[in-house]
């Protein structure tokens, strides 16, 4: 890939990384004390799912997916700062793996599946679904990792990653074609002489993620 064409992709993959990191703090907030605050988890991963199918559609390579994992871990890490809560942390730490076992998961279905289905939407589809499956069943190893039990759903024994898989299952499945499609979209864009301004509105995006998440927690009470 041409030094150029990185130069442009960066500020499209940093800026995704904000809304995605953004969206984890908002959606957080929102639902917080509800009772569809145990599924949180399970609609991130959905969520998750589509900013790494548009970041890999759009650079065609797998440093997009650490450079938003990164990203996102900055944003949770701030937002943690905020809210004065140590790395160690049930609300902090164990996201953070979320994060991880996501982009692992992602990056592990696409390199063993077949060809000729990651260019289909179908394909793109049984993606999604895989890496949600098997996201959800490598997060209970949380434990392992950070010494934080996952959370698990109320008068069982079951962690609400595989209690509520069906949900992250389900969303990946249309999440991920549609992120594609999306990061396809912004590829051809890429062509485009106009592009090369791309970091006007992608550096804003950052600077208005942070900003927003600065005034969300410091509004809080």
């Amino acid at each position: 890939m041409e030094k150029q064409s990185i130069k442009l992709q960066l500020p499209i993959i940093l800026a995704l990384g904000s809304i995605w990191g953004l969206l984890e703090a908002a959606m957080g907030m929102a639902l917080r004390g509800s009772c569809a605050y145990m599924i949180t988890g399970s609609v991130m991963t959905g969520i998750a799912i589509i900013f790494f199918a548009i970041s890999f559609a759009y650079s065609r390579n797998v440093w997009s997916i650490g450079l938003i994992f990164l990203t996102t871990t900055g944003f949770k890490l701030l937002d943690a700062y905020l809210l004065h809560l140590p790395f160690m942390h049930g609300a902090v730490a164990n996201p953070i793996f979320g994060f991880l076992t996501e982009s692992l998961a992602f990056l592990l279905i696409f390199a063993i599946l077949d060809e000729s289905l990651k260019s289909k939407r179908y394909g793109q589809a049984i993606l999604g679904g895989l890496t949600a499956l098997v996201a959800v069943n490598l997060f209970p190893l949380v434990k392992f990792v950070t010494g934080i039990p996952a959370c698990i759903y109320p008068g069982t024994q079951y962690p609400l990653s595989l209690y509520f898989a069906p949900v992250a299952i389900g969303l990946s499945c249309i999440t991920c074609p549609i992120g594609f499609a999306l990061g396809e979209k912004l590829a051809e864009w890429q062509t485009k002489p106009v592009s090369r301004f791309i970091w006007i509105p992608a550096n804003s995006t950052v600077i208005l993620s942070l900003l927003l998440l600065l005034t969300m927690r410091l509004t809080r009470y």
